[in-house]
């Protein structure tokens, strides 16, 4: 990064997980939101709702979830069908991934048309009432605002969830980042029980989710269940340094543009934050190496 670098130049940058290599090219004929969120609604399918399309997924399939550059997500989709990028692919031909691999194929897409994009780690208010479950949407930078914009939902899930907005602009407090649900809990305004996925939830959970964001706003965007440095253990009761250190972090995030110049220092200064070489798959079980596009 150069010293003088803007948000918005960094943000139109692809970074490791967001550069589509060989394929920037089909990505950059899309041209336009609404054009890249049809493409990534027809080439993906979200393993939690895979039911919802008549699918039954093998492990093989769900292992696909698993990738994490942009450029290695759009080999996986091209190997199942080397159709154009536009067409709509069946169900069965998709590529299986997460809310995070949706956002950063969509990511990767807007930055190939030399979008500014960024992905945000968070909680998604619209999936159960009362609850913000673990969620990762994007922002786009329309020229004058950062547009939140979630492309996951196609519009059998809009139509399932009842969502009464558009999520490719959503309204302020559909989703909040790891920082603003961290700010919220801190503060005693809302429930750290009501903040995460399945049975897990807290304030540990919310800071995990905040490590992962803060790495997003610095171009690297990790698998929901990457784990490393100074994420604290499932359950883990943190102490005053450790609320301190997160306090700090959500306050940046929240500031990221204008705090970027901290925001990027504390990132390059801070190994503990930092995504390292292997992060350890908390799914997997397993340490593994981050990759690159």
């Amino acid at each position: 990064m150069s010293g003088n670098e803007s948000p918005i130049e960094f943000y139109t940058r692809p970074g490791r997980m967001t550069s589509a290599g060989s394929h920037a090219p089909a990505l950059a004929a899309l041209q336009g939101v609404g054009a890249v969120a049809a493409a990534v609604h027809g080439t993906l399918l979200q393993d939690a709702w895979a039911q919802h399309y008549d699918q039954v997924l093998t492990p093989e399939r769900r292992a696909q979830s698993h990738t994490r550059p942009a450029g290695e997500i759009l080999d996986t989709i091209m190997a199942i069908d080397p159709a154009p990028l536009d067409i709509t692919r069946p169900p069965d031909k998709r590529s299986i991934g997460t809310c995070r691999n949706f956002t950063v194929l969509a990511c990767a897409a807007l930055k190939a048309q030399s979008l500014p994009a960024r992905a945000r780690c968070g909680f998604g208010m619209y999936f159960e009432a009362g609850k913000g479950i673990d969620h990762w949407i994007l922002e786009y930078w329309d020229g004058e605002r950062w547009v939140s914009a979630d492309f996951q939902i196609d519009d059998l899930q809009r139509a399932a969830l009842k969502l009464d907005f558009d999520p490719l602009d959503q309204p302020s407090g559909k989703f909040l980042s790891a920082g603003e649900a961290w700010q919220r809990c801190r503060a005693g305004t809302a429930d750290p029980g009501k903040f995460g996925i399945f049975d897990e939830s807290g304030f540990w959970f919310i800071a995990m989710n905040l490590v992962r964001d803060f790495a997003a706003l610095n171009n690297m965007e990790m698998l929901p269940w990457d784990n490393w440095g100074s994420m604290p253990e499932p359950e883990e009761e943190m102490s005053a340094d450790g609320l301190a250190r997160f306090d700090r972090l959500a306050a940046l995030t929240m500031a990221a543009d204008e705090r970027f110049g901290e925001l990027r220092a504390l990132y390059e200064d801070d190994a503990a934050l930092r995504v390292p070489a292997q992060v350890f798959n908390g799914v997997r079980q397993q340490m593994e190496d981050v990759g690159s596009a």
